[in-house]
């Protein structure tokens, strides 16, 4: 999905204008992008957490090159899913990857 395909669908489900839809969409991720930068974390029950790991300066190598270069060290972005996600998304098999239902666990 895409971030103009999830304005148009908040703007269908809440029966709200495109570009209504559309503030409401920047507003939630410019403030959780706040927050990462601060450092905070973001929990969503039933979603997942984001949080902000740091991580150590490094010497990598330059796949090109094969040189050896050193990496700074720095601050991402980790997004940890939720339990009930992860359950959401196991359990369903989608027609194209699983040919249909998903295989019986009974046997017969």
């Amino acid at each position: 999905m895409t971030k103009s395909e999830l304005i148009d669908a908040v703007a269908r489900r809440s029966k709200i204008t495109k570009s209504r839809a559309e503030l409401v969409v920047n507003c939630v991720f410019d403030t959780m992008t706040a927050a990462l930068e601060k450092g905070e974390g973001i929990e969503i029950r039933g979603f997942g957490s984001f949080t902000v790991r740091n991580y150590k300066p490094y010497s990598g190598r330059n796949p090109r090159t094969g040189r050896q270069v050193s990496v700074p060290d720095k601050r991402l972005p980790f997004f940890k899913v939720g339990k009930e996600l992860k359950e959401l998304v196991d359990n369903h098999v989608p027609k194209s990857a699983g040919g249909g239902t998903p295989p019986s666990s009974s046997s017969t």
